[in-house]
């Protein structure tokens, strides 16, 4: 079982979205450049995010995204699954047909170990986890790195 890219870098922008968009709308460029996520992937995991209505967006200058909701109504297993993810541990994707004759030795607890993973992931909102002490020291070392990369380039 593995979770994806896409539904990793959703979190992780949504995440950033939850950090930066407080007073103004946060540009995809910006989190492009905070992530590392390139922004023609952003663009297309935002439509989605849009479509399930966990990001509003802002057009024109000054424009960007926000989250739609509160963040304590913003749950993780939410955004993974409005990017068509699956944190499915059985080999099957749930449909109890493993070897193509039926049920494998292990199904259930595979099942067992998704239906963990799920509820663990509901259990986290996007505020419990702008409120973790580590996220909020390495956003902070994200912006920095930010302001710094262009006066360097400057200095060349």
């Amino acid at each position: 079982m593995k979770l994806t890219t896409k539904g990793r870098y959703a979190v992780t922008a949504m995440l950033d979205l939850a950090l930066h968009a407080q007073e103004n709308p946060v540009s995809l460029g910006e989190i492009s450049a905070r992530q590392g996520i390139s922004l023609s992937y952003l663009e297309q995991l935002f439509s989605k995010l849009r479509k399930h209505k966990l990001v509003s967006s802002t057009r024109g200058p000054g424009g960007g995204y926000r989250v739609a909701r509160p963040l304590a109504d913003v749950v993780v297993s939410e955004i993974i699954g409005a990017v068509n993810e699956s944190v499915d541990a059985t080999q099957c994707g749930g449909r109890e047909n493993c070897s193509g004759r039926g049920r494998c030795l292990t199904h259930d607890l595979w099942e067992g170990l998704s239906a963990q993973i799920e509820e663990f992931l509901s259990g986290v909102s996007l505020e419990d986890l702008i409120h973790q002490e580590n996220v909020k020291t390495i956003s902070v070392l994200q912006v920095k790195e930010m302001v710094q990369q262009p006066m360097a380039m400057g200095a060349q």
